[in-house]
């Protein structure tokens, strides 16, 4: 089952692709003089590093919470990006009930296994700029692109671990200066390692006051991706087996 340019699987998909993985303003130099320096250490240092980056794959852990009712859901899984010139390529694989994502050639699609069913949207004009929005948040990203797309506070650093060890993780608040990225997302927060230009947790921040946090571990970087695992099973014409 195929259904193009619907508004609600666009939004799924954009906060699934959001998750792994938005617009930018210069950085907001809250905390003084001390930590306008270190802020502007963190995006040079994110510059250095896309410039190497390649490929990035990594473990996730999704936790949604709905604020109303107080509840939680969690979905585990795995993502990979790769970088080739300007142009971004994404998937990931998420359970306990499959469901893929895939950001290619300017083409968002979700396919959920349950019911064989898949959403595509194609992501141009403001849908475009919105996703590689979301793509500037840690993963090869560069700090000259985050800076355009966000409004930045420093925050500090936290020891997250990446599954292996520890790392103090450089925290960020972001504030898109994009209305509709803003009408989503109030802002969202990163824990960032800037020597490798990756994300160890990201946390999304909705006006109604629901929160989904994703956590990343196992990264592998600039290393061979089997792509087929990540493969949707559908046809052009969207037919799924």
């Amino acid at each position: 089952m195929y259904r193009r340019n619907r508004a609600t699987s666009f939004a799924t998909a954009l906060t699934l692709a959001a998750i792994f993985t938005a617009t930018a303003v210069s950085p907001v130099l809250a905390h003084g003089q001390a930590n306008s320096g270190k802020l502007q250490q963190i995006l040079s240092a994110m510059d250095a590093a896309s410039k190497n980056f390649k490929s990035a794959q990594a473990d996730i852990k999704r936790v949604h919470l709905e604020k109303l009712v107080n509840a939680t859901s969690t979905e585990n899984g795995t993502v990979y990006f790769l970088r080739n010139g300007g142009a971004t390529q994404f998937g990931g694989r998420f359970g306990p009930d499959l469901k893929i994502v895939e950001y290619k050639s300017g083409t968002v699609r979700l396919y959920t296994a349950a019911n064989k069913h898949l959403d595509q949207v194609s992501a141009s004009g403001a849908n475009q700029g919105r996703v590689e929005t979301f793509l500037t948040l840690g993963f090869g990203g560069s700090g000259a692109d985050l800076s355009k797309a966000w409004n930045i506070t420093y925050q500090g650093t936290e020891p997250l671990s990446d599954g292996s060890k520890t790392i103090q993780a450089d925290k960020l608040d972001l504030v898109s200066k994009d209305p509709g990225v803003k009408n989503s997302y109030t802002h969202i927060t990163i824990w960032v390692d800037p020597t490798r230009d990756v994300s160890l947790k990201q946390e999304f921040f909705d006006p109604a006051g629901n929160t989904d946090t994703a956590s990343y571990s196992n990264i592998r970087l600039n290393q061979k991706i089997d792509l087929g695992s990540y493969n949707i099973p559908c046809n052009a014409k969207g037919d799924c087996k």
